[in-house]
């Protein structure tokens, strides 16, 4: 254990004191209103932004909005809201007064896609338990190296850096495990991202972020009208959709080591038809350990098609290279400070290439009835040539090279001539009709949505052992084809028994089966072939009840599920290895108070209860202290337990009217332990890990973020982020291992700021610089997948964002 750093208590209580004098929001000059759509129904989280300006707001639940911190004069307000015509008002504001203005948004047809929240009325009280919404403002504001970076802006959110710039996402909510994100299911556009989304649900492909325009996240109950997986929580990425007018957008960001990020994006609408395209290019050389370079290429059409129809179409096309590999240092290597960013396995070789295609229609039946159907389909190659390599000298192998100190134990790397290449194609196909209803029986109001879904999916698997002088080419050792057929079905409905208290049950049906054909093992042709099935039946229930004006009481249960990865229910043998689908029951209870349009509040209980929580153990999870296995294991009873909160303090003024401050902050606390006796084999001994911490789930993720806004134009930022203490293995082991796999990860602090200008007569002209990790903490992120990786140091980037 690392003594107390008092830097890392002193830094949060300077931010806190700095925060002290904003407690009194100054009101003397405001503008205040509401925002209706044309049957007088409040719109809540419509954006209002004074133009030219960086002041704005979001309206609360009933439609009201506040806007404190501004000059008297004329203002030129811009509202907007998704789904609805924008709107622009005048309203001249007079010292010492609250102007009044009221808004009526008119409802136009929007791209067809599937949100997790959506843009209607009430949106958070139409989801059942706990969501947040990353809006593209959050995006931009962040100035992100890693998408990691947004993530952990959300309560109950742990998002583990692999390479320091979140190609791969490892996500895990709620203590659940975070390698590659495989307990979280991840969408975008509502459609599913993952190499198979049942079979093989990693997320080797990670959507850009730095092409979104939002990002929604659902961690309750619901969740089981998506899947398959529903026990950790959807997180669905949001893509930019076709603008009204011809508009051009041009974000480029720099910085150390060769980084670039250029992205540049065109789209309009003309009479019934609209697109969207970006392009986006993303590289860099030593940033942190990876050399790598990627292309992204996506576009969308909306064509309205009669009065009740509209049809949208998208397509992307992804492409990455990199030299990203599995080898981490020891923990000798670590110790001595030598080798944070040493390219260990510069052969190495990754490479990605991603297709996609999808089509949503939308027919509207009536103000009340919808039918969205949604048919898609992607393919995605991962070719991972890596480089084979003993974390000590084994008698009669021959060694191209060492990295290291060979005369201490576990000081060195020793790397043989030899790669093995694991190459992957995957072939994804689905379609689902939804059916969507608001209807009325007797007094109760009813917001019924139900479908149905078929999904294919096939994995293509080879592993082909080379040398380093031709990585990628060699003898074929191992050859297979996985297929899986899902069907499933599902039914929710919100019952509005009152205006303030609504129940929301539902129901999920999986049915999965999956087929495991070897062509090829250990250099030898075989035939062997087996199959499986599994039936699963998902119910949860959500309520709300509105409190008062801006507050709401919501909880909610459900079942979560997860099906077994299809590699490691067959065996190599052909026979079931009889891996249980993934169980659990989660409940969640909580609270959103919405003071007043500047003040926010969330507060959420949680307990998740496994039956059976599937514990990896393959190479990308480290082993996690289990000896000699692979792939995923039953690791048998979980309990997660814990609370999260947020607030939000916006538009207040600091020292003068013209110096507005907000502070958005998030804290989280979980606890996640093995709950029933499991015996894991440790020194020839078999040890009981029950009531140890699961890997990989810190006690406490702290976020802190506190911006000040200038009328000028003038932003400026500071984020503190904070990691408790967490363990790297089953067994809880205190000091590193000698390959660096097991063992403590200790807490971190880490500072990032920001400063954005925009520019004078120049409209939608910005420039900006960030400096992530500004006091250059030197710590460890993760142990996975083959030993220990270091966060990056001080990083500094300057951008451009130009929308004309």
């Amino acid at each position: 254990m690392k003594a107390i750093n008092i830097k890392r208590i002193l830094i949060p209580a300077i931010i806190i004191l700095m925060l002290l004098p904003a407690a009194l929001i100054a009101r003397q000059i405001a503008i205040e209103g509401r925002v209706v759509n044309e049957k007088g129904e409040p719109l809540s989280g419509t954006n209002i932004m004074i133009a030219q300006t960086t002041i704005g707001t979001i309206s609360d639940q009933f439609g009201k909005f506040y806007l404190a911190g501004i000059s008297s004069g004329t203002h030129r307000l811009v509202i907007s809201y998704v789904g609805y015509e924008k709107a622009e008002r005048e309203v001249e504001v007079v010292p010492g007064e609250i102007s009044m203005v009221d808004v009526v948004l008119s409802k136009t047809f929007d791209m067809p896609q599937i949100e997790l929240i959506g843009a209607s009325p009430g949106r958070f009280e139409r989801v059942p338990g706990s969501a947040s919404l990353i809006t593209s403002s959050d995006i931009r504001e962040v100035s992100a190296v890693s998408s990691n970076e947004i993530f952990r802006r959300i309560s109950g959110v742990h998002a583990v850096e692999e390479e320091g710039l979140g190609l791969r996402a490892n996500i895990g909510i709620r203590g659940l495990d975070p390698d590659k994100s495989r307990t979280v299911l991840v969408l975008e556009d509502g459609i599913p991202v993952a190499l198979a989304p049942y079979g093989e649900p990693e997320m080797y492909y990670t959507p850009s972020m730095d092409r979104m325009a939002g990002v929604e996240v659902v961690k309750g109950s619901g969740s089981i009208i998506f899947g398959p997986q529903t026990f950790g929580g959807v997180i669905n990425y949001l893509t930019a959709n076709p603008p009204a007018t011809p508009t051009t957008s041009l974000h480029l960001r720099g910085g150390q080591h060769g980084f670039f990020v250029g992205r540049i994006g065109y789209g309009t609408t003309v009479g019934n038809a609209g697109f969207q395209v970006n392009y986006l290019r993303k590289q860099g050389n030593n940033v942190g350990i990876l050399d790598f370079s990627l292309n992204d290429l996506t576009a969308k059409f909306k064509l309205i098609s009669g009065d009740r129809s509209v049809l949208g179409l998208k397509l992307g096309v992804y492409d990455e290279n990199s030299n990203s590999t599995y080898i981490g240092l020891t923990q000798a290597m670590f110790d001595s400070g030598r080798f944070d960013f040493t390219h260990l396995a510069p052969d190495d070789q990754l490479s990605i290439r991603r297709y996609s295609l999808s089509a949503t229609h939308d027919v509207f039946f009536s103000d009340n009835l919808r039918l969205r159907t949604t048919a898609y389909g992607y393919t995605t190659s991962r070719n991972w040539s890596r480089q084979d390599f003993d974390n000590s000298p084994v008698a009669g192998r021959e060694y191209i090279r060492t990295v290291g100190n060979t005369s201490q134990a576990g000081g060195a790397i020793w790397f043989r001539n030899q790669t093995g290449n694991r190459n992957r194609q995957f072939e994804v196909g689905g379609i689902e009709p939804r059916l969507t209803a608001n209807f009325e029986i007797g007094s109760t109001r009813n917001e019924l949505d139900t479908g149905v879904r078929y999904l294919y999916e096939r994995a293509f698997e080879q592993r082909i052992n080379g040398q380093v002088i031709s990585p990628t080419t060699g003898s074929l050792r191992d050859d297979e084809i996985r297929t899986g057929h899902a069907i499933s079905g599902y039914v929710q409905n919100k019952i509005g028994f009152t205006d303030r208290f609504s129940v929301t049950p539902g129901v999920r049906i999986e049915s999965f089966s999956y087929s495991r054909e070897i062509l090829r093992l250990n250099f030898v042709d075989v035939d062997i072939t087996s199959e499986d099935y599994l039936l699963e039946v998902i119910p949860g229930a959500g309520f709300s009840y509105v409190l008062g004006e801006g507050s709401s009481f919501f909880g909610g249960i459900h079942r979560g599920f997860g099906p077994p990865r299809v590699k490691d229910a067959i065996s190599s043998t052909g026979q079931s290895e009889e891996l249980d689908a993934e169980k659990s029951w989660n409940f969640e209870l909580g609270t959103r108070s919405r003071l007043n349009s500047n003040v926010s509040l969330e507060l959420t209980a949680f307990w998740l209860d496994f039956s059976n929580q599937v514990i990896p153990v393959s190479e990308s999870s480290g082993g996690q202290g289990v000896p000699g296995a692979t792939g995923l294991t039953n690791g048998g009873s979980t309990r997660h337990y814990g609370i999260e909160s947020g607030l939000i303090l916006d538009n207040m003024n600091l020292l003068a009217d013209n110096l507005r401050a907000r502070f958005q902050g998030t804290f989280t606390w979980t606890n996640a332990t093995f709950s029933e006796d499991r015996f894991v084999m440790s020194g020839g001994e078999s040890v009981n890990v029950k009531g140890n911490m699961l890997p990989y789930a810190p006690k406490y993720l702290v976020n802190g973020v506190l911006d000040f806004f200038l009328p000028s134009g003038i932003e400026a930022g500071l984020t503190a982020t904070y990691i408790a203490e967490q363990y790297g293995d089953v067994l809880n082991l205190g000091d590193g291992s000698l390959n660096g796999r097991q063992g403590t990860l200790d807490s971190y602090l880490v500072l990032d700021a920001r400063a954005l200008v925009r520019i004078p007569r120049v409209t939608g002209l910005s420039l900006s610089v960030a400096v992530k990790n500004l006091l250059d903490e030197r710590y460890i992120v993760s142990r996975r997948p083959q030993g220990i990786r270091v966060g990056l140091p001080r990083f500094i980037t300057v951008g451009l964002d130009f929308s004309f």
